[in-house]
This record gives C-alpha cells, sequence and structure tokens, in this order.
C-alpha cells in the first residue's frame, strides 16, 4: 500500500468504538435518570468509566503510532501496535463494563494499552537517537 497510511484507517475504528461507548453511556444515564456523572449508579459509573479511560488513552496512543509509521514506514508495526490496542481497548471496555467484573479483562487491557503506548514511545526515542548519532 505505497502512500496510503494505515493509522488512519484504525482511528476510524476506534472512532466508531468510541461513539458505541458514548451512546451507550448515554442510555445508561437515561435508564437511570443520570444527568450527570454516576448518581451512585454502579452500571452507569461503569458505563461511564469505560467510556472515560478510552478518551484518555486512546488519542496519544493512535498519536504516537502515527507518529511512528512516518518515520518507520513499515505496516507489519503499525498493524502490530493497532491491533494491540484495538484489542486492549475492547477487553477493557468489556472488563469494566460488567456488574461481576472479572479483574483479568481489565488488566489484560491495560496491558495491551500500556505496551503498545511504551512500543510507540521508545521506538520513536530509538528513531531520534539513531537518527542523531548518524
Amino acid at each position: 500500500m505505497n502512500g496510503i497510511f494505515i493509522t488512519p484507517a484504525y482511528a476510524a475504528l476506534f472512532a466508531l468504538f468510541f461513539v458505541a461507548l458514548s451512546i451507550r453511556t448515554i442510555v445508561m444515564r437515561r435508564r437511570y435518570g443520570v444527568a450527570l456523572g454516576h448518581g451512585d449508579q454502579a452500571l452507569v459509573e461503569r458505563a461511564t468509566r469505560a467510556h472515560a479511560n478510552f478518551a484518555e488513552y486512546v488519542p496519544f496512543t493512535l498519536l504516537l503510532v502515527a507518529f511512528l509509521e512516518s518515520l518507520l514506514s513499515t505496516s507489519v508495526v503499525t498493524h502490530a501496535l493497532c491491533i494491540g490496542l484495538l484489542v486492549g481497548r475492547i477487553v477493557h471496555a468489556y472488563g469494566v463494563s460488567q456488574p461481576n467484573e472479572n479483574y483479568r479483562f481489565r488488566v489484560t487491557g491495560m496491558l495491551l494499552t500500556f505496551t503498545v503506548l511504551l512500543a510507540a514511545a521508545l521506538l520513536i526515542l530509538w528513531q531520534y537517537v539513531s537518527a542523531l548519532s548518524s
């Protein structure tokens, strides 16, 4: 795929997932009559946190992956990082959303997210240092 960037396609998938999480939060708030916050409703709080956690991690991580893609121009690394982030976010959102949470889902989701975040950051720094020393 010469000249076509990969990260924007994944960003579009993440946008769809973000809208789904947003709608789920709105539905829960309406169901329980909560205008702001979680109103001491556990399911509203879980929906809100799944949505907010996504908003906290995905944009910055995708930005790093996009930077890395522009530096490395390798589709394998970009796909691996984006798929890892996507799976991590799905697993995390599923885990957090469950009334009787199995923490393995949340932990697995965060480990995948942190792995992608750290890998992208470290690879960018490695590229930077390599360019300086050349």
